[in-house]
């Protein structure tokens, strides 16, 4: 995949071309009524849409000049945080809205699953609905009759295909939207952050299926879960405010890119409240100072040190077991460091403070963003006095970008 287009339109293996492609909205519905009907009365007198260029009052770009290229066996992962553009993106190519400026060129049949329940009518049953839907996308009824089956059991509707589709879960809708849309074997598929709201067994389903059809579609695959664009994106677009950030085949470095510049953690305590977190630093070795307000950059395969003070609020000694966890962006637990055995343990006297220090070599960890949870239970394990989560972050700098949480190291040799 590549941002500006170098591939001639002859080429059969290109589906997807957008070339400076920009979409503009206005914030003020009155004023979006306005110039909608200036941009009518344009067109009307043949002149080009939006061909007066820069901003008008309120406006803003939602997608700005973006370009790129999809070839059949390709599958986009278009990756950004909310409101950075993907959907629109994604509703232009799908024809549903137009760009202000660029041009978009599609080859082939074209499957999207965009928003939940688009193109179903509520008061149609499933069966109806895949008809509907099939026939949109240029199937035939004999065709549709040979797929049916099919289609029922990959949504796994089952007795409830003769129901209205008003009448199903949100989780139901997508199954069957997203049967539809693949079952047609399209060139080209667009798929929305819909799939999030499936049950773990549909998406894997999903993914599967996608896989599948990758050989001979061009996919465009708008997630937030960055496990799943890693597992069938071959190339990622990242986006912020409408413009493009990353485009390209390295799909581990945009999702470390998104990572890094997206991420946001913040401290909340959601444990007991025996004990509270009066202080916590880190660094990667005793040459060091303990760092407690900054985030703190960390070669990937070097030692982390932590140092946690905790202040009690009761008025009685207390014997605890402290424990220190670390979760990825996706808020994901990944490591529990250094565990505690169960005849271990230390004392904290009434109201009083204990500094503790847990020292970690080597951490083998992917690059991205990572938080420390830090908490504090009885002795047994049974009470929990405290827990913080995101009271810390650190960052693993690494010339190598995997998506793996965890990186082993290992000794290659050549046998033969």
């Amino acid at each position: 995949m590549v941002v500006a287009p170098s591939i001639p339109l002859a080429d059969p293996d290109t589906l997807v071309r957008v070339s400076g492609v920009s979409k503009k909205f206005c914030l003020s519905l009155k004023k979006s009524l306005w110039y909608g009907l200036c941009d009518m009365g344009r067109e009307l007198t043949g002149r080009r849409r939006g061909e007066h260029g820069g901003l008008r009052t309120k406006e803003f770009w939602a997608v700005n000049n973006v370009s790129f290229e999809l070839k059949r066996g390709e599958c986009l992962g278009l990756i950004g945080r909310n409101g950075a553009g993907k959907t629109t993106l994604l509703k232009m190519l799908n024809g549903l809205i137009k760009p202000d400026a660029g041009r978009i060129e599609m080859r082939g049949r074209v499957g999207a699953l965009i928003a939940l329940g688009a193109g179903f009518n509520p008061i149609l049953t499933g069966r109806e609905n895949i008809y509907v839907n099939a026939s949109v996308l240029g199937l035939s009824k004999k065709e549709v009759d040979a797929k049916l089956k099919e289609i029922i059991d990959f949504a796994e509707i089952g007795e409830f295909i003769d129901t209205p589709v008003q009448n199903y879960s949100s989780g139901m809708a997508v199954r069957l939207g997203f049967a539809v849309a693949s079952s047609i074997r399209p060139d080209v598929l667009l798929i929305d952050e819909v799939l999030a709201v499936g049950d773990i067994s549909f998406v894997l389903r999903c993914l599967n299926r996608v896989s599948e059809l990758l050989p001979t579609t061009a996919v465009v695959f708008v997630s937030h879960n960055m496990q799943f664009v890693s597992r069938i994106c071959t190339c990622a677009l990242l986006m912020d405010h409408g413009n493009i950030e990353y485009a390209g085949d390295d799909v581990a470095f945009a999702i470390e890119r998104y990572s890094k510049t997206t991420l946001t953690f913040q401290r909340q305590s959601v444990g007991g409240t025996d004990l509270q977190l009066a202080g916590i630093g880190l660094r990667t070795g005793p040459q060091q100072d303990f760092e407690d307000s900054s985030t703190l950059n960390l070669p990937a395969g070097s030692p982390l040190e932590i140092r946690i003070e905790f202040k009690s609020t009761v008025p009685i000694a207390l014997k605890i077991r402290p424990w220190v966890k670390i979760y990825d962006g996706q808020m994901r637990e990944i490591a529990d460091l250094g565990p505690m055995p169960a005849t271990q343990c230390y004392h904290v006297a009434p109201r009083g403070r204990i500094i503790l220090q847990l020292v970690v070599a080597p951490l083998h960890l992917n690059a991205g963003m990572y938080s420390i949870v830090v908490g504090a239970s009885d002795e047994s394990n049974q009470r929990n006095y405290a827990r913080i989560n995101n009271c810390a972050e650190f960052y693993v700098q690494s010339d190598y970008h995997g998506w793996a949480a965890c990186i082993v190291p290992g000794q290659w040799s050549q046998i033969t």
